[in-house]
């Protein structure tokens, strides 16, 4: 079986091509670079064909409605016009590769998976909208490829049924939190649940991010993502159906820096001082003769003190030292150690 490239101690990020070429294959290949210097690790596609994901039909039912970006277009036409076409493939694939990035797609039919096998992807992308197609995710786990499915729009049912298809083929899965609007404001995306999906699914989680900008991708990290993906274009300037709510190259690399500094600080659980805190131990309090105290004096509250620098024994012996006896002379603004008192003993 192939190793899931997503099963690694950094977040996985990917940069999702989509329909961003406009149509233009030197345009694909100018994105595939740019996320190559953005920091992306994978370039996604969509695999389909306007015929393959719906009818040519003029009926109500097949003119997008309010909500989105599409309004008013029908679905043939804005299929006919965002697809990847399939010819492209090959060589998109190869110029990932030879940059250092994994390359794979979304296939939206069982001849989209079976087109995309010669290429030997990494793992399969399941889209929010094919969640329910429990037939077509049986089919992409056949091939017993690692596999990365959105949740958008899914009830805790739908994702239990297509989480059921997928374990059942033993196939490794991670599972993206996703509000499927697009662009998906901030106050939608839920990211808590990412924690009660890797806990209720025993999975993975990660983002597939549809909100403007990079903060949410970056929280999401904090939370435990362990894949991030986010749509990818040149410029939200040039006119296209996912340009408006995608990450242009120098966003999409100030992301990716600031997730990297993210993994840093999150590091592990530790207690211990690290070795940049060494420096600031002596400006701890510390026990300290504020008085000079002579050898058979008591120290009392008057000559004894808790203060800056930390040199000294620990503020909580104070009250066992109160009352004991000088060893012997003690000037004023010399650390208060077991060897000059009487009969002190400390104990950690």
């Amino acid at each position: 079986m192939t190793n899931d490239p997503t099963s690694n101690k950094k977040a996985y990020l990917i940069a999702e091509m989509s329909a961003n070429h406009n149509g233009d294959f030197d345009r694909a290949v100018a994105i595939v670079r740019a996320m190559k210097e953005a920091g992306a690790d994978a370039v996604k596609l969509q695999t389909y064909t306007a015929d393959t994901l719906t009818i040519d039909c003029d009926k109500p039912d097949f003119v997008i409605g309010a909500g989105t970006v599409w309004e008013g277009q029908k679905l043939h036409d804005l299929y006919a016009s965002a697809y990847t076409p399939w010819e492209w493939h090959a060589e998109l694939f190869a110029l990932a590769n030879e940059l250092g990035m994994d390359c794979f797609s979304t296939p939206f039919d069982n001849s989209a998976v079976d087109f995309l096998e010669q290429f030997d992807p990494p793992f399969y992308k399941v889209a929010s909208f094919e969640l329910v197609d429990v037939g077509l995710i049986e089919y992409i786990a056949s091939k017993g490829r690692p596999i990365t499915m959105s949740t958008g729009m899914g009830s805790i049912e739908e994702i239990s049924d297509a989480v059921a298809v997928v374990k059942k083929a033993g196939v490794p899965l991670t599972l993206l939190k996703c509000t499927s609007a697009y662009p998906s404001p901030p106050s939608s995306m839920n990211l808590n649940t990412m924690r009660d999906m890797a806990e209720r699914f025993d999975v993975p989680v990660g983002l597939s991010d549809h909100t403007l900008g990079t903060t949410v991708p970056v929280a999401a990290v904090a939370l435990g993502a362990s894949v991030v993906e986010k749509h990818f274009t040149l410029s939200r300037k040039d006119e296209g159906p996912d340009s408006s709510f995608s990450l242009e190259p120098a966003e999409f690399r100030e992301m990716v820096d600031a997730i990297r500094i993210v993994e840093q600080a999150l590091g592990e659980v530790k207690y211990e001082r690290s070795d940049k805190e060494e420096a600031s131990v002596v400006f701890r309090r510390s026990l300290y003769a504020v008085a000079d105290i002579a050898a058979g004096e008591a120290l009392t509250n008057e000559n004894v003190r808790s203060i800056r620098p930390g040199h000294g024994l620990k503020p909580k012996f104070l009250s066992s030292l109160l009352g004991k006896s000088a060893a012997k002379a003690i000037p004023r603004g010399t650390p208060i150690s077991a060897d000059v008192v009487e009969s002190f003993d400390v104990q950690e």
